[in-house]
């Protein structure tokens, strides 16, 4: 990704309206995607085409790529907006990115060559979607998942062994389920998060013992 100082006007979506709630994440992709008039894309342009919908894309696509084998430093990297957006969801407020993330910006063409891969999986788990259990997917309980995002994001940006596919793949089922209105995906997403805090504990307590286990025996 590199810098984009275009200004909002030239922005993609910057003059459209928000899509309403209807509008699948796959679809509105694509739009973006196919926007030929536009040579680069920048976060900032999902935070204006989404608006007060942005927090569920933005979290799945900081935190899909931790999901899979990455390079070292790549959890920290794409951990810092995280721990940006799922602060701000905690709180209620409106999603914001300061301008040194949301200027980022890739060539639209490498965006639609990745949106062309992942929308039919995305398609796929948008089928199992739908708004459901409300009392989950809206304020308050909205604010409680947002602050278990937080707690995921602060671990995945921690140099901690293992300690970043589990809590990134929770944010994804989180987000998702937020992005739907679907109370049955958040309440998986915080099982997983749930587990994936133990595991991490776990790693943790095992890094500790192991240190003062050698402790102990040089000082012996």
């Amino acid at each position: 990704m590199q810098r984009d100082l275009s200004s909002d006007e030239d922005a993609p979506g910057a003059e459209e309206a928000p899509p309403d709630d209807t509008t699948r994440l796959s679809q509105i992709l694509n739009r973006i995607a196919s926007d030929s008039t536009q040579e680069r894309i920048a976060i900032g342009d999902f935070l204006r085409v989404l608006q007060e919908r942005a927090f569920g894309p933005l979290l799945l696509i900081f935190a899909l790529p931790n999901v899979i084998p990455t390079p070292p430093g790549t959890s920290t990297v794409l951990g810092a907006p995280l721990v940006f957006l799922t602060l701000q969801l905690a709180l209620g407020r409106s999603p914001w990115l300061p301008p040194l993330i949301s200027r980022r910006s890739i060539a639209r063409k490498d965006f639609a060559a990745f949106v062309a891969k992942a929308t039919p999986w995305l398609a796929r788990a948008e089928r199992l979607l739908r708004p459901r259990l409300g009392l989950f997917a809206h304020p308050p309980a909205e604010y409680l998942v947002g602050f278990i995002c937080f707690v995921l994001a602060v671990v995945l940006i921690l140099p901690i062994p293992l300690g970043n596919m589990l809590p990134a793949l929770a944010i994804c089922i989180l987000a998702l389920g937020i992005l739907e209105r679907d109370g049955i995906w958040i309440l998986i997403g915080a099982v997983v998060a749930i587990a994936s805090l133990g595991l991490v504990s776990g790693v943790i307590w095992a890094f500790m013992k192991a240190g003062l286990y050698l402790l102990h025996s040089f000082i012996g």
